[in-house]
């Protein structure tokens, strides 16, 4: 039953042992959710960067308008919109010089950020005016708009008149892109069509139907070669995205569709009856990157997709909002990758060093677990649609794939295990109770195609209530299983025979850990504690409390010389086995902490919560060791120069310099030392005799005449203090006196006025 070397009586204690220290490293945060954006606790309804990249302007359902220096990070002026309704959008001019705001109130206003006053206020439009573009040639002076009518209205800012009114749309229009002349403009709308218009006649010249709600158009530069995205004319064509979550290129003179192209790698959508629905691959914004050839696109479930403009392939993705976060572990030979679960049937594998994700499709409903195998290479998931999958990584690329999945459950799997010597089986937990071994083929790791079915070795069922956590020990002979039931359990991992039940606990566990230096088992349960188990007798050894809430998690770190908990209240602990302390707490996330996991070196952690962020913790115990040590040594330094200083009676650098180190005892010494004689040359000038007698105050209330004495020099000191003392004392008598007597006088007149 035993699976290493320990110390011969199951117990916990180790010969050397070090206090571990945790920091944060870096987080990946909510930076995006598709909604609203808090700025001064008032909603940003729209917002806008200039073409020259200098300014941000942000408007408020406060009906203010900010612009922003955004590299600084500061506003630089406020201004109020002077719109009734909150303003939908807004765009920047050719010149960065010339602001357009698009209101709910149904007006659009031209302002000059640069003169800071309105130009225009353009009254006529239908409903929220939600786009507003200026024509690019800004010769022309023309901004074109487009309000809840579905009309298109050309405004000449010459005259302050709408010149012109395009109708084609009969829904709402969404974008409107120009070519670079200026003579060509392409609307979309959500009534699944495009609508290419000459500027010349003010009349459409061709209607693409596109067979999806588009909510962005993008017309292609004249430059560059697009021949892989079928393009084999001058013609202008342009890219749409919308809710079947592709990209299509279009040629405009002849309506063709030339090119398509999924963004993400997920399955195709499927339509039925010969329509489609918007759903969370849906793509809601569009927009043309030149400067590094790219095409950016945001889908609806806030993800930002960086595409090369050439061939619309996907190059970076970023995540603009995880949701709740149910688990985490650390991906890699190297640790470089971190795979997430979310509250989502998708995983999320985010590169450490770029922030870059990949989103794998594998499961039909939410992933509620991970683990990886001790390669780092491949790792498991289940879910709630009672499947299990294997993926695996590719070392070269980085692409993450499926190689094998598995079903039989009869329930929502909530607990997955890895095999930690070989890449040989997986152990899976349910709701319905049972334990299943599944066995990986070895020709796993080089099979391409389709994933391999696997089929469960050995089920059995394991506990009365739901099975929250598996773990499997460092030689895959044993496994544990933690349950709602209160009570965790030690089987044979080759038939799943039993060997023990550890009970204890008073309420359901969460989390069960193997030790990797002793024959110890670490449990954390809803009950706030953690408790250590032997194998040898399946006796509590030690409890840890300290929790005020559920204990989700808990790992062994610092060699297994510490754990390392997370809890339902957003605190993470750190807990010396030695001592049973808790020699760290810290407020780590604002929610429940459902993942944590370190990486093989022992010297990074990585949290996930239902906050949403994900967190990397550095152990820093031997930078602030080195610090501490550093710190000493300069402290030895600054003593040995303080003493040498004092010798050298050399007493403003030594005060100095006792100041910086903090010792009271020595800064009293030596203003003893010097101050004394200075007294005597302050005292012989009226000027200043009050700051010497000061001194020699302070001094006396806190020393003895005996103690005073015995400085070296304070005799001559105190011969040259007592004739000009006694001088100065009898010169304040006499004005005393003199003040008496100008008193007795006032009194006097005082008296004789009452009188009269």
């Amino acid at each position: 039953m035993t699976y290493n070397q320990c110390d011969g009586q199951g117990t916990v204690a180790r010969n050397t042992w070090q206090i571990a220290s945790f920091a944060v490293s870096s987080k990946i945060e909510p930076f995006y959710k598709g909604g609203k954006v808090q700025d001064d606790q008032e909603d940003i309804t729209s917002f806008t960067v200039s073409p020259d990249d200098k300014i941000l302007v942000t408007s408020s359902r406060a009906l203010l308008l900010k612009q922003w220096d955004w590299r600084e990070n500061n506003c630089t002026r406020t201004w109020k919109a002077v719109h009734t309704a909150p303003v939908a959008s807004m765009t920047f001019d050719p010149t960065s010089t010339l602001l357009t705001t698009g209101g709910c109130d149904s007006t659009i206003k031209v302002w000059d950020v640069v003169k800071q006053y309105c130009t225009h206020n353009l009254k006529g439009s239908s409903g929220v005016v939600h786009v507003v573009e200026f024509h690019p040639d800004i010769s022309r002076l023309q901004l074109f708009s487009s309000s809840m009518d579905c009309k298109i209205r050309i405004w000449d800012l010459k005259s302050s008149k709408c010149v012109s009114v395009l109708e084609s749309h009969y829904s709402a229009v969404t974008s409107l892109s120009f070519t670079p002349d200026g003579n060509t403009l392409v609307s979309s709308g959500r009534d699944k069509i495009c609508t290419v218009w000459d500027l010349k006649t003010k009349t459409p010249t061709r209607t693409v139907p596109v067979f999806e709600t588009v909510e962005a158009v993008v017309l292609l530069p004249k430059q560059g070669d697009f021949s892989k995205l079928g393009v084999k004319s001058k013609e202008p064509h342009f890219i749409t995205a919308g809710s079947k979550g592709v990209l299509r290129v279009w040629e405009a003179s002849t309506a063709r569709c030339v090119f398509t192209q999924t963004v993400s790698a997920r399955p195709q959508p499927v339509e039925v009856g010969g329509g489609e629905e918007p759903d969370e691959h849906s793509l809601t914004h569009c927009l043309l990157l030149p400067a590094n050839n790219r095409i950016a696109t945001v889908t609806a479930e806030h993800n930002f997709l960086l595409s090369d403009l050439y061939t619309l392939v996907l190059e970076q993705q970023f995540v603009g909002y995880n949701d709740e976060v149910l688990d985490v572990k650390f991906l890699g030979p190297a640790d470089s990758h971190i795979v997430v679960a979310t509250n989502s049937p998708q995983l999320k594998v985010f590169d450490l060093a770029t922030s870059n994700c990949q989103i794998l499709h594998g499961h039909s409903e939410t992933v509620l677990a991970l683990d990886v195998f001790r390669t780092g290479s491949m790792f498991a998931s289940c879910a709630k649609d009672k499947t299990i999958s294997v993926w695996q990584m590719n070392i070269e690329t980085g692409v993450v794939c499926c190689v094998a999945k598995g079903s039989g459950h009869a329930n929502a799997i909530g607990s997955i295990s890895c095999s930690r010597m070989k890449q040989s089986f997986v152990v899976s937990g349910s709701q319905d109770c049972t334990i299943k071994v599944w066995d990986l083929p070895e020709s796993l790791e080089t099979r391409g195609g389709s994933p391999e079915v696997l089929h469960a070795r050995v089920t059995d069922k394991g506990h009365d209530k739901d099975i929250n956590s598996i773990a499997i020990s460092p030689n895959d002979k044993l496994l544990a299983t933690g349950s709602q039931d209160r009570t965790a359990k030690l089987w044979s991992s080759a038939d799943l025979s039993l060997l023990g039940v550890f009970k204890g606990h008073k309420r359901g566990i969460w989390c069960l850990q193997f030790s990797p230096m002793d024959q110890i088992l670490a449990s954390s349960s809803a009950d706030g504690t953690v408790k250590l188990w032997g194998l040898q007798d399946f006796s509590c050894l030690k409890t840890f409390e300290g929790h005020d809430a559920s204990v989700l998690k808990v790992i062994f770190v610092s060699r297994g010389t510490q754990l390392l908990t997370s809890g339902s209240d957003g605190l993470l602990k750190l807990w010396t086995i030695k001592t049973n302390e808790c020699v760290k707490t810290v407020d780590a996330h604002e929610d429940k902490i459902w993942g944590l996991h370190g990486n093989k070196k022992d010297d990074l952690v990585v949290t996930g919560s239902a906050d949403s962020c994900i967190t990397l913790w550095k152990d820093v115990t031997e930078i602030e060791l080195a610090e501490e040590q550093a710190k000493q040594e300069d402290q030895v330094i600054k003593q040995q120069e303080l003493s040498n200083l004092l010798h050298e009676k050399k007493y403003f650098k030594a005060m100095g310099l006792a100041i910086s180190l903090n010792q009271p005892h020595t800064v009293l010494m030596v203003i003893k030392e010097s101050v004394l004689r200075f007294c005597g040359v302050w005292n012989t000038n009226a000027r200043n005799c009050l700051e010497a007698q000061a001194v020699v105050q302070v001094l006396l209330q806190h020393e003895s005449p005996e103690e005073l004495l015995q400085y070296s020099g304070v005799r001559a000191a105190l011969e040259g203090l007592l004739p000009y003392t006694e001088r100065h004392f009898q010169r304040i008598s006499r004005l005393l006196q003199a003040s008496m007597f100008v008193d007795y006088m006032w009194q006097n007149m005082r008296l004789t006025g009452n009188a009269r």
